[in-house]
């Protein structure tokens, strides 16, 4: 009389964490990206990576996101995109009148969880921040991740909790991507006052 039952969904452990990878700040939401290397990943394996990269500071940064938006002015305006897992990250920002530290910055973060966290980082400290100094972790991030270097120090010092990311190339695009983008956006800064300055990392 009422049809035939309908199946009951089956929890699949691989399939949800897959899912939890990344966040959607402005609504508090999931953020999906691709994860079928995971899918294919052995259960204990994958339970093992999640451990070590998706631990709770990791997700308590990737979910408290400060400075979500879009500057009116920026004098710099960069978008960058992970082609490995769709991950984008954009930062606008505005320099200080002698062009040596960041004044306003705002961002809108699509990335998966490891680069919502460095997103979460760089806009916590930024304001305030000199050039030099968001260069400068850029630069240790990326020789973090791929050089086994020593983490970042200074006022970017939490991004020592994405030191695990080192052992997944994979996610290294992801992870860098915001200080990417915010040392992209001072270069076009500076360029529209008709300064430079090495920023090569």
């Amino acid at each position: 009389m009422f049809g035939p039952r309908p199946e009951r969904p089956v929890f699949n452990a691989r399939h949800a964490f897959a899912a939890c990878l990344a966040f959607a700040p402005e609504s508090g939401g999931i953020f999906c990206h691709r994860a079928s290397a995971l899918r294919r990943a052995p259960a204990k394996a994958m339970f093992q990576a999640m451990s070590e990269l998706y631990h709770n500071r990791v997700l308590e940064l990737a979910a408290d996101i400060q400075h979500v938006g879009d500057l009116t002015d920026p004098d710099g305006s960069v978008l960058k995109v992970s082609r490995v897992c769709g991950s984008t990250v954009k930062v606008d920002l505005k320099l200080d009148e002698a062009g040596a530290r960041i004044m306003a910055i705002a961002v809108d973060p699509k990335a998966c969880a490891l680069g919502q966290a460095a997103t979460s980082i760089l806009t916590e400290h930024a304001i305030g921040a000199t050039i030099e100094e968001v260069i400068a972790a850029r630069d240790a991030l990326k020789d973090m991740l791929k050089d086994n270097g020593p983490p970042p120090e200074g006022r970017f010092w939490e991004l020592r909790h994405l030191e695990p990311v080192a052992d997944y190339p994979p996610r290294h695009t992801s992870t860098l991507l915001a200080f990417e983008a915010a040392v992209a956006a001072i270069e076009e800064a500076l360029a529209s006052r008709g300064l430079a300055r090495q920023t090569a990392g």
